[in-house]
């Protein structure tokens, strides 16, 4: 049993593990020789992690039309996004209707976040201070 999970932990790699030693003597890891950053490293995992709970909340909270239109709204399902008009001539409904499921979605999000959603309405006008 011990030769088993000895092989699997074998394979399995630390990013901070040390694999050797420089020439002014200063160990290096695996993570020195990508040349990247461990804060840009932990940034792309808690966006993916992020990201992941946005998928399990929409498809929780939203029904299917709201769904298709934040997807498409904000670009969740391709990475392209498009305007209210374009997801309305798509759905065969109107610009306006777009817009009202749009915003009821964002707050059906919000409240499954526990978030404000006066976040989402900020007005510019009250920049000028």
């Amino acid at each position: 049993m011990t030769i088993r999970t000895s092989k699997k932990t074998k394979s399995e790699v630390s990013l901070q593990d040390p694999i050797g030693i420089d020439k002014e003597g200063n160990e290096i890891s695996l993570i020195d020789i990508l040349g990247t950053e461990c804060d840009d490293v932990l940034e792309e995992v808690e966006l993916k992690i992020q990201v992941k709970k946005l998928y399990e909340k929409m498809t929780q909270v939203l029904k299917n039309r709201e769904r298709t239109v934040i997807q498409l709204r904000y670009g969740l399902a391709n990475g392209s996004t498009k305007t209210q008009r374009e997801i309305a001539k798509m759905l065969g409904i109107s610009r306006s209707y777009v817009s009202r499921i749009e915003k009821r979605a964002i707050k059906k999000l919000s409240k499954a976040f526990n978030c404000n959603p006066k976040i989402f309405d900020y007005d510019y006008d009250d920049d000028e201070d």
